[in-house]
């Protein structure tokens, strides 16, 4: 069983398979790819590492975890173990699947057997009556609510089904690394568990209107369990009844669930636009433009909503999903950078930074994603403070006092900016 964005041991289907009705016995690895390392930020590697800790004390210290490539890795431990099949999680992100492709011819007649994924529904399953994918959310939905998904798996296994890695190799396995920074909160299935069980008791009910207010921050926080598979989103959706803010909880998921697909049908919207007709607009990239986007990183910007939301990013890891809106806006409407430079700020911030969702989110920001018509939309900062923070609660938390000698001037003219934007995508 090789675990990669699946780090937990309930609700997970591959491991019943790996397990098998033949009471099979079953090793459980971890391959820390040096290529992933790489491009991950502190924060994201720092919730994977506490996570592989807490999956090998529920085994008893049974985890494998070695360091290198997979399609090296991989195979050789197969052959250490004279395994039958190597059981995974589905992974349809570009770069997952090149992976696997690799991994399945490496390990030849050994079959790579893919069971489940991190999504309600994988990528790939919904589809319009043509058999085309869908471009626009709303029909996706309705197609995907339709579609319906199972309930959570049993997956227990006694622990005498797990192979000890000491009896079966002495080679190749590594401590898990220690974690490169501290986390505002802890990872691991048992605090996905727990965390979600408090939002279910206290916020779910009025999730529709609250999850909007950033000073009450009334959201789940499970986005960076459901990351790294801590909890799958069956376990979420077992719990979402009729309501208003249940069902927009589910709607949240079905988000998450179309960015992946989007994903999958164009591999190439990852960096770039997924609307190629926007190729041409005029972008800001000379010296100018890189000491705005300081500016924006430091939450330095003289606009007391985008600043508190960039320095609670630059504190904790993690920002407001509202706020994030507004400073995605900001950087792409405003300032006229490309979204791909906050995409890749985000992604080396954040704890909970998915590449699917991450990039598209910021495509439908910038009006050049999968939206029905949303170029024109542009965020003013400071109605979106007036409407979602009326008493400057979450600006005085993260900002203090924004009338203080040494908060900055606002860098630019939103008004101004406004019609710079809407000019810019005129002109294409």
């Amino acid at each position: 069983m090789w675990l990669r964005r699946d780090l937990r041991l309930s609700d997970l289907p591959a491991l019943s398979t790996a397990r098998g009705t033949d009471d099979s016995s079953v090793l459980l690895c971890f391959v820390v790819d040096p290529r992933l390392e790489k491009s991950s930020g502190e924060r994201r590697l720092a919730f994977l590492f506490d996570s592989l800790r807490e999956v090998d004390a529920k085994l008893d210290g049974k985890l494998l975890v070695v360091r290198g490539r997979p399609d090296e890795e991989i195979p050789r431990l197969a052959k250490v173990v004279d395994a039958e099949a190597v059981h995974i999680s589905a992974d349809f992100t570009p770069f997952g699947r090149r992976r696997d492709e690799a991994v399945a011819e490496a390990l030849g007649e050994i079959p790579l057997e893919a069971t489940g994924s991190p999504y309600l529904v994988s990528p790939g399953r919904i589809t319009k009556d043509d058999g085309e994918p869908y471009k626009v959310f709303s029909p996706y939905f309705r197609r995907w609510h339709q579609h319906g998904w199972r309930k959570p798996a049993d997956s227990s296994i006694p622990g005498s089904a797990v192979l000890d890695p000491s009896q079966v190799t002495k080679s190749a396995r590594i401590t898990i690394p220690e974690a490169p920074t501290t986390l505002s909160f802890p990872a691991g299935e048992d605090a996905a568990l727990a965390r979600w069980a408090e939002f279910v008791d206290d916020d779910l009910a009025h999730y529709d209107t609250g999850r909007n207010d950033p000073a009450a921050d009334v959201t789940s926080r499970m986005s960076a369990y459901l990351k790294y598979g801590n909890i799958h989103p069956r376990t979420l959706a077992a719990d979402l009844a009729k309501g208003d803010g249940p069902q927009a909880y589910l709607r949240e998921l079905a988000f998450r669930d179309f960015y992946a697909d989007v994903l999958f049908h164009w591999p190439h919207s990852l960096w770039h636009n997924w609307n190629r007709q926007f190729d041409d607009i005029e972008l800001d990239t000379d010296d100018d433009a890189y000491e705005r986007f300081e500016a924006w990183k430091a939450g330095r910007t003289g606009f007391p909503l985008v600043d508190a939301g960039m320095r609670q990013l630059a504190e904790t890891g993690w920002m407001h999903n509202r706020v994030r809106m507004v400073t995605a806006s900001f950087l792409v409407k405003d300032l006229h950078l490309p979204w791909w430079w906050g995409a890749e700020w985000f992604l080396d911030q954040l704890v909970d930074g998915d590449m699917a969702s991450n990039n598209h989110g910021w495509q439908w920001a910038a009006g050049t994603g999968t939206d029905a018509a949303p170029y024109f939309r542009v965020f003013n900062p400071e109605a979106q403070a007036k409407k979602f923070d009326p008493k400057g609660e979450y600006v005085r938390r993260w900002v203090g006092d924004v009338d203080a000698d040494d908060y900055p001037e606002p860098i630019v003219d939103h008004k101004a900016e406004r019609e710079e934007a809407l000019r810019r995508f005129g002109a294409i």
